[in-house]
């Protein structure tokens, strides 16, 4: 015998969220209500952020209304999410109360540029639409400049994304001029170190074989008239910054019961249950670690990986047909390099001792498979 009709209702519109209320709407009949919740009104597809940065992107191009899932059948709530009562289900919404038998918590990573004094006065923020135009529009002006780019902080969202943008800077600069600067300073002591010393050590390869200065570990502390401080003593000037700011969890996650060690949801890592019964939580807002010592990092391919289990777990228990879904930490991804080439990682981020991940080197093919991923991604959503 089926349930009565049930609602599912899902927190946010990035790449989690989406999948989460797509798939289920596709899996469920009309009875059950999906209910997406965003404040956004556009989806923006973030990998290409990294292509805006050096021109070859529009912010139209990229993005789509999120309007567009209402014709896959979901219902759209626009509005700020101000309080989630895990225990009992219900989420507020601009004043709104709203129950669900279902919750699927999808609210990101919060960016946080004034946690740095003076960065945000200082530099683009590469991870926004607004800082990517800015900062494309700067390039253009400064074809001779000292660029530098910046990881203000170790754990931060699209681990690859800092290191690609250099290269892709890098190779536009050198359209116009015969010897850029561009210098990238991380907080990290290397890139991608959670995939391993190899991966790590090929991407760092990548980006110093395009004369990029590298700079690891160096944890800025301050941004004033042009000049980096870093925690370790150094100091570095530039004419043009971008940045990736520091990540927290979004303050009505670390308000709630939800709220785990440093304020991030803990989940199962394979059902993306919470401790709440009826309540996931997948993506940039939970905090999965892994045997090595280290979190499971934060990236939308896992977030797609997180909303494909959590949908068919919660439709099967609402049918009664299927299997519930498992995610099983498997991950890929695409490094541009520039010069329309591109790096390719694929691996398991669960295997035992530490994740096992292979990288292939930088080609034309897999510069355009990122292409057609793109083109891929924003018709089957919208």
């Amino acid at each position: 015998m089926s349930l009565p009709p049930q609602t599912i209702l899902v927190l946010g519109g990035g790449v989690g969220g989406v999948s989460t209320a797509v798939l289920l709407r596709e899996r469920l009949g009309a009875k059950h209500r999906v209910i997406l919740v965003e404040r956004e009104a556009a989806h923006v597809f973030a990998p290409s952020l990294l292509w805006m940065l050096v021109g070859e992107r529009a912010p139209e191009t990229i993005a789509r209304p999120m309007t567009g899932v209402a014709t896959r059948g979901v219902e759209l709530i626009r509005g700020e999410v101000e309080a989630v009562d895990a225990e009992a289900r219900v989420v507020t919404v601009d004043g709104q109360r709203i129950a669900a038998d279902w919750l699927v918590v999808a609210l990101g990573a919060e960016l946080a540029p004034e946690l740095v004094p003076g960065l945000a006065l200082s530099g683009h923020n590469i991870y926004t639409v607004e800082g990517a135009i800015e900062f494309a529009s700067a390039l253009q002006a400064v074809p001779a400049a000292r660029v530098a780019l910046l990881t203000a902080a170790p754990g931060y969202k699209c681990p690859a994304a800092p290191y690609e943008a250099a290269m892709l800077v890098q190779s536009e600069l050198r359209k116009r001029t015969v010897e850029p600067r561009v210098d990238l300073y991380t907080a990290e002591p290397g890139p991608m170190g959670v995939a391993g010393p190899e991966v790590s050590a090929a991407v760092r390869q990548m980006v110093e074989e395009k004369g990029i200065g590298y700079h690891p570990e160096h944890v800025v502390t301050g941004v004033s008239a042009g000049r980096l401080e870093f925690a370790n003593g150094a100091s570095a000037s530039f004419d043009l910054l971008g940045f990736v700011p520091p990540h927290r969890p979004p303050s009505v996650v670390r308000e709630s019961s939800l709220a785990g060690p440093g304020g991030w949801i803990e989940v199962d890592r394979g059902s993306l249950a919470t401790r709440f019964p009826g309540v996931y939580a997948i993506g940039d807002n939970t905090q999965i670690p892994l045997t090595m010592g280290r979190p499971l990092p934060r990236a939308g391919v896992f977030a797609h990986g997180q909303a494909e289990a959590v949908a068919k777990t919660i439709a099967r228990s609402i049918t009664g047909r299927g299997k519930a879904g498992v995610f099983e930490g498997h991950g890929e991804c695409f490094i541009e390099t520039g010069e329309g080439k591109a790096g390719f990682g694929r691996g398991n981020f669960y295997a035992e001792p530490r994740p096992q991940v292979a990288m292939h080197a930088p080609a034309w093919h897999w510069h355009a498979a990122k292409v057609a991923f793109e083109k891929y991604w924003l018709r089957r959503w919208f």
